[in-house]
């Protein structure tokens, strides 16, 4: 049965989904679209600027970012990648409720964003699935 608490439970989730995504999207719009440079080398400038760091702690700052890039590529790869996975899953279950000219809109949108993201490899074929 279809009860209250579960329809405020799959409504607390769509919400939940939806501010995410939207969280989601504006960080990702954030990151690609900012004109300001990115880096080790930017953040070691940024402090700079705001702390006044002297070249020792500069080159501490370099050290310490140095030292932890590796970590910081691996946890970044596996969120990238568990990412691109459910977002897989989601435009394969959105495909799914969608009319045949609504599919069509929806690859156009899911192309049209993975174009913005600079996602040469983006799969919209089914909505997302193999």
């Amino acid at each position: 049965m279809f009860n209250r608490s579960k329809a405020q439970a799959i409504a607390l989730l769509a919400a939940v989904f939806v501010l995410g995504g939207a969280a989601g999207w504006g960080v990702d719009t954030w990151l690609r679209h900012d004109s300001r440079p990115h880096g080790p080398d930017a953040f070691v400038s940024y402090l700079t600027k705001e702390l006044g760091l002297d070249s020792a702690q500069r080159d501490s700052v370099r050290a310490v970012l140095d030292r932890h890039h590796p970590q910081m590529d691996t946890i970044w790869r596996d969120v990238h990648a568990r990412v691109d996975s459910l977002r897989h899953v989601m435009r394969a279950e959105i495909f799914t409720h969608l009319t045949e000219p609504q599919r069509k809109k929806y690859l156009q949108l899911v192309a049209e964003q993975a174009h913005q993201r600079g996602d040469s490899a983006a799969d919209t074929t089914h909505g997302g699935r193999h």
